[in-house]
């Protein structure tokens, strides 16, 4: 992959969410919220839209999709969403339109990529390779078991001290308030992708530099 280096040496690069901003993965992910609640014991339909769901971490999305149930089950409900997750409702998502050409001209302007997730790693890498981005990406970084990284802010500044990138020759793109606040946190540019789940209010509040109403966007955005 060609690397443009700024003066100071360092390689310019993007910072890809994955859920909401390279695939969409709601189908696969709600219903695995769905399933959840089922063997949980409750009506997976109350559920409702769980758009809202999508993006942040899991424990996350679960304790708030339990605590109106009056349910605080989320250490067994995270364990059996991710063995729904891991066998069915990983390989329920597809590339957001677009987005080939948008990775493909980031990739031609010299920009090295790696993948910034609230997913699990081990996932993460599996929904890459079903995807076919693998070529893409110089790295996967994502949630650890047991907890490691879950913390949007603390996933990018491991990004930046395993890579040596410098924040400054960096931009990250995702589609909700926890990749801008990260972002931010880092003093990483960040772009809001609108075609995700969080939406024009929810990115701008958060403080996103820049939004990308469409992928064909992104190029202009980051090089400029």
């Amino acid at each position: 992959m060609r690397q443009t280096r700024q003066q100071d040496g360092g390689t310019r690069a993007v910072l890809l969410d994955l859920d909401g901003t390279l695939s969409d993965s709601r189908p696969g992910i709600a219903a695995c919220f769905r399933h959840t609640l089922h063997e949980l014991g409750h009506d997976p339909n109350a559920a409702g839209d769980l758009t809202w769901a999508v993006g942040p971490p899991i424990a996350v999305s679960l304790q708030r999709l339990l605590a109106p149930l009056g349910d605080d089950r989320v250490d067994l409900a995270l364990t059996i969403y991710r063995e729904r997750y891991s066998t069915v409702g990983i390989y329920d998502c597809s590339v957001y339109p677009d987005v080939a050409d948008m990775l493909d001209g980031l990739r031609d302007a010299g920009f090295a990529m790696c993948i910034a997730t609230s997913k699990r790693r081990d996932f993460a890498d599996r929904v890459i390779d079903y995807l076919g981005l693998r070529d893409y990406v110089r790295g996967v970084y994502g949630a650890e078991p047991g907890g490691a990284l879950d913390r949007k802010q603390d996933l990018l500044a491991h990004i930046l001290a395993v890579e040596r990138f410098a924040a400054d020759a960096c931009v990250m793109l995702g589609d909700r308030l926890h990749d801008i606040e990260a972002a931010n946190a880092n003093a990483i540019r960040s772009i809001g992708a609108l075609w995700g789940y969080g939406g024009r209010e929810e990115l701008e509040a958060a403080g996103a530099g820049a939004i990308a109403a469409a992928p064909g966007e992104v190029v202009t955005l980051v090089t400029g």
